[in-house]
This record gives structure tokens, sequence and C-alpha cells, in this order.
């Protein structure tokens, strides 16, 4: 069943226009929003699971920025990569060539969510010439060692069970309707019902946009070998963190202290949200990120 995202008309008043470009060996489908003559350009490295779609909340709420929004590798419409592993050095190393491959190498500003924000980080890091950085729901420390501790292990053991199955049996438990369901439920902190459908209704039709059983497995296991904390140090750049105070995989103390390990970070903690701060609180998001481009200097 289809439900119209509540955010539809916003962006319906937003251009779009979509492309592809191969990069490392991935045909990557991308969409860009927005004029090409906005005055900030933002690219976009989504979350694990997750697709281009899921930042449009964001994205309608900022008419007068230009997005580029790719699919990552493997994930959306987006084909595997071929010349590195799903690694988060190879995804690192495809964003860094994805922003090469479209001219925009030092002008583009990264923005990661979640999963995103790893790779942003390790981009960076590696040597992706940008402005700034915005993360969504960084992932401030490992998820093995997050406020939900028990719930992590048996998730890795979930992934783990579903790479050694048939393949066809693999596939099959990580598209489990119930598992995703309960992912979907136990993120979702919002006391709106119709926002709850909206939402759920999201993760059924996209969590499962993937390329192949092997391709989510690696992806997952690249998720949760390391975190933002491992490069914060190295990342000078004007960065926005913009956390949420009841996130179940990242607790907000440590977004405390990635902001202190960062030497030119600002963090904003979102009341009464969790790790769908984009689509649960978009305006919010998107008041803290005009905030923060407000005070870059013109590019």
């Amino acid at each position: 069943m289809s439900i119209e995202s509540p955010f539809a008309s916003l962006l319906a008043a937003i251009p779009v226009e979509s492309d592809e470009v191969t990069v490392l060996g991935s045909t990557t489908r991308f969409w860009s929003y927005g004029s090409p003559d906005a005055p900030f350009t933002i690219v976009i490295a989504h979350g694990y699971r997750g697709e281009h779609h899921g930042i449009e909340p964001i994205i309608a709420q900022l008419p007068g920025i230009r997005f580029v929004s790719p699919d990552l590798p493997g994930f959306g419409e987006s084909t595997p990569l071929t010349d590195v592993p799903h690694s988060v050095a190879g995804y690192a190393a495809w964003l860094t060539a994805f922003v090469d491959t479209l001219g925009l190498t030092g002008r583009a500003i990264i923005l990661g969510h979640s999963f995103g924000t790893i790779v942003g980080a390790n981009a960076v890091v590696d040597g992706l010439t940008t402005p700034a950085v915005i993360m969504v729901n960084p992932i401030a420390t490992s998820g093995l060692r997050g406020p939900r501790k028990l719930a992590t292990k048996v998730t890795v053991a979930y992934y783990e069970l579903a790479s050694k199955l048939p393949a066809k049996l693999g596939h099959r438990l990580l598209n489990s309707w119930f598992v995703v369901q309960f992912m979907s439920s136990s993120m979702t902190k919002t006391r709106e019902r119709s926002l709850r459908r909206w939402i759920h209704n999201e993760h059924h039709t996209y969590f499962s946009r993937y390329a192949n059983r092997d391709v989510v497995v690696e992806g997952f296991r690249a998720s949760i070998s390391t975190d933002v904390s491992a490069f914060a140090a190295r990342i000078t750049v004007p960065t926005l963190l913009v956390a949420a105070a009841r996130d179940d995989i990242t607790p907000v103390a440590a977004q405390f202290e990635l902001e202190r390990m960062m030497p030119n970070a600002t963090l904003r903690v979102l009341a009464d949200v969790g790790h769908l701060i984009h689509y649960e609180v978009p305006a919010l998001a998107a008041e803290a990120i005009t905030s923060f481009l407000d005070d870059l200097p013109q590019p």
C-alpha cells in the first residue's frame, strides 16, 4: 500500500533530475535537486540499507540549496562496486571518485546520514576536499558499545546467519516483513500515528532494495567495523553534527565526546527523536543546516 509522503507538496516544488555515472565499477544512479546556480551544493551519503529517497524530507525543506543524492553502490538503483570492496574504505574511495567525476571536488559540502557519516568521514580524512561536512545521526561510537548492546549482538548474528544460508534463503531472511517491521518500530519515536505509518511504509518500500545478499552482508559488516570517532581528530573543516537525544544506536554522551574530538565541530542535539531525524523532524534538521551554512563563507 502506497502512503503519500507528508513532505510531498514541498518536494514537488523543487526541480529534480536523475542521471548515472560509472565509478569504481558501479553504475551509480544519482538525483540532483534544486538549481545548479544555488549558493551551496551538498552531496549526500545515505545510511545503511537506505537509498536516495531517505533524505528527501530534509531536501524538501531547503529549496534554495542544490543537493546531489546518489544511491550507494549495491543499494537502490546503483550496481555494486567491482574495483574495491564494499567496506568503509571502499565506499569512501567511491564517494571521493563520485564527487570528482561530477566536477564538485572542493566545492560540494558532504552530508552523511548514519552509516554515511562514517563513509564521509573516512573520505575526507583520505583526501576528499570539501568546504564543510554535515553529519545527521552520526555514528559517534561503535554500535557494539551503544545503548542496546544485546540488540546489536542479535543483529550481528542475524546477518551472519543470512550470510551462511543458501543465497535464496539468506535473501528471504534479510527481506523478512517481520524483521523490517521490528526494526522500523524500534527506531521510530514519534507518537503521531499517520507519521509512524508513513515511516513504516518507507522502510518496507526501500529497506530491501539492494543488489544481492552478499552486498548487504558486506555493507553491514562495514557499518559495524568502525565509527566517526576513528577519523574525528583529522577532520578540520567546519562540521555540523545533528544528533538525537533518543538515538538507540549512538548514546548522546558519545555525540558530545565526538564534538570535543573534532577541531571545528558544532553539535545540535534534537529532543524527542531517535535515529530517524530525517523522517521524524526534517524541519528541525533543515533549521540546523541553514544556521550552519549561514555561518560559512559564500563559495
